[in-house]
C-alpha cells in the first residue's frame, strides 16, 4: 500500500490547483493508474486541500514513478517541477496517513468533517471505475470507521469543523456581522450546501444560490427560502449582494475579471467581499485589483482557521493515540484475512502427510512407541512450519506478503 501526494502544506495554491483531479479527469486518471504494470489498485483523493493517489503495488519505486508520471500528465507539469513537493508513505505509514486525513488532522481546518464525505466519494468512484479491489475496499472501509470514531470519542470536530462553516465565519469576521447581508453562494455541492445552511444560522437577509446545474440551485435555494440564480446572470446578482462565496468543482475560472467589472460599476462604490474556497479557484485572482473588491482564497481561510485552534489542538494527541490503535487493529485484520486461512491450509496439508506416515509404520510398533512417534512427528512438523508461519504473518498486508503467500500456494498446491 502506497500513497503519493501533495497538499496545502507542501505546494503553493497555484500548483495545487493545477494538480486537482475532478470531474471527467478522475475516471481517466484511475484507468491510467491501474493500466500500469506496477499498480494493481488505485484510489485518487482530490480536495481543496490535497491531491493524493493511493495504490497497491508489487514494487515500490516503479509504482511511485508511475504515479508521478500520471500526475505530471494531469497537471501538465514536468515531474521535476513538483517532485520535491511530493510526500510518499507505504504500508503501515500509508495506512496511518489515510487515518489522519479522514480524522481531519491534515486539513486546513483542524478536525473538519467534510473530509469524511470526500474520502467516501473518492473510494466509491474508484469502485465504479473498477480501480479499487479487495485491498482498497478493506482499507477505505476501515478509514471511514476511524473518522467516525474520532469524532464520536474526541472533541476534535467541535466548534468550527468544516471548510464551509469556516468560510462563513471568515466572512462574518471580515464584515463584523452577516446579519442583514445578502450573500450569493456559487456552487451547490456538499460544500456549497454547508455554506448555505451556515449562512441561514448567521442571520443573513437573503441567500442566493447559483450552480452550473440550475435544478440543483433551485432545490438548495428553496430548502432555505432563498433564491436561485442562473450562472449566466451572475453579473447582475453580483451587483446586488454584499458577499460572494464560491466552492464549485469547475476546472476553470467561473468568475473572471470581466464578469466582475460591470458589477463593480453598478455597485456605485459599495464594497464586495469575495471568499473563494474552490481549488482550482473559481474567481480570477486579478479581480482583487477592482475597486471595492476584497478577494480571499484558501490561503486566507487557513490563516483564519489557525487563529482558533487552541481547543481542538488539545485533542490532537488523543486522536493520534486512537489512530495508532486503529492502525494496529487494521494490520491484525489484514494479517488474519491474508495469512490465517493460508496458514491453516498449510498446517492441514502437513498434518495429513504426517498421519499417513505414522499410520504406515505404526503397525510394527508397540503402543508406547506409537505414542512417542506421534509426539516426535508433531514436534518436527511444528518446527518446520514455525518459520514460514512467522514470516508470512510479519509480511501480511504488504506486497512481500502477497508474494510469499503465492509461493506457498504454488509449492504446496494450496487453494
Amino acid at each position: 500500500m502506497i500513497v503519493v501526494g501533495v497538499n496545502h502544506r507542501t505546494v503553493p495554491l497555484e500548483v495545487l490547483e493545477r494538480m486537482t483531479v475532478t470531474g471527467d479527469r478522475l475516471p481517466k486518471a484511475l484507468h491510467d493508474l491501474v493500466s500500469r504494470d506496477a499498480i494493481s489498485e488505485a484510489v485518487v483523493l482530490s480536495t481543496c486541500n490535497r491531491t493524493e493517489v493511493y495504490v497497491t503495488a508489487d514494487r515500490f519505486h516503479p509504482a511511485v514513478g508511475d504515479v508521478r508520471h500520471v500526475l505530471s500528465g494531469l497537471a501538465d507539469l514536468a515531474p521535476e517541477d513538483f517532485s520535491d513537493h511530493l510526500y510518499t508513505f507505504h504500508d503501515a505509514a500509508a495506512v496511518a496517513h489515510l487515518f489522519s486525513v479522514v480524522s481531519g488532522l491534515d486539513s486546513a481546518v483542524l478536525g473538519e468533517s467534510e473530509i469524511l464525505g470526500q474520502v467516501r466519494n473518492a473510494w466509491e468512484q474508484a469502485v465504479v471505475e473498477g480501480a479499487a479491489g479487495s485491498g482498497m475496499n478493506m482499507l477505505f472501509r476501515h478509514a471511514l470507521e476511524v473518522g467516525k470514531r474520532v469524532r464520536t470519542e474526541t472533541s476534535i470536530g467541535r466548534h468550527t469543523a468544516s471548510v464551509s462553516q469556516a468560510a462563513v465565519e471568515l466572512a462574518e469576521a471580515r464584515l463584523g456581522t452577516l446579519a442583514g447581508k445578502r450573500v450569493l453562494v456559487l456552487g451547490a455541492g456538499d460544500m456549497g450546501e454547508g455554506m448555505v445552511h451556515s449562512l441561514v444560522r448567521s442571520g443573513v437577509a437573503e441567500v442566493l444560490v447559483a450552480n452550473r446545474t440550475r435544478a440543483r440551485a433551485d432545490e438548495l435555494a428553496a430548502a432555505v427560502g432563498g433564491r436561485s440564480v442562473a450562472v449566466g446572470e451572475l453579473s447582475g446578482a453580483l451587483a446586488e449582494v454584499d458577499v460572494l462565496l464560491t466552492s464549485t468543482g469547475a476546472t476553470s475560472v467561473m468568475v473572471d475579471h470581466g464578469d466582475l467589472e460591470p458589477a463593480v460599476a453598478d455597485r456605485q462604490g459599495r464594497p464586495l467581499l469575495v471568499i473563494d474556497v474552490a481549488v482550482p479557484r473559481d474567481v480570477d485572482p486579478s479581480a482583487a485589483e477592482l475597486p471595492g473588491v476584497d478577494l480571499l482564497d484558501m490561503d486566507d481561510l487557513r490563516a483564519f482557521a489557525d487563529a482558533g485552534l487552541a481547543e481542538r489542538r488539545k485533542e490532537v494527541s488523543t486522536v493520534r493515540d486512537l489512530i495508532d490503535e486503529e492502525v494496529q487493529r487494521y494490520r491484525a485484520l489484514v494479517t488474519h484475512r491474508q495469512a490465517a486461512p493460508l496458514i491453516a491450509a498449510l498446517r492441514e496439508r502437513a498434518e495429513a502427510a504426517r498421519l499417513v506416515e505414522v499410520d504406515r509404520v505404526s503397525a510394527r510398533l508397540t503402543e508406547g512407541e506409537r505414542a512417542s512417534l506421534d509426539l516426535a512427528s508433531r514436534a518436527l512438523v511444528a518446527k518446520l512450519l514455525h518459520e514460514p508461519t512467522v514470516r508470512l504473518k510479519e509480511a501480511a498486508g504488504t506486497a512481500r506478503g502477497e508474494r510469499l503467500a503465492d509461493a506457498l500456494r504454488d509449492l504446496f498446491d494450496l487453494d
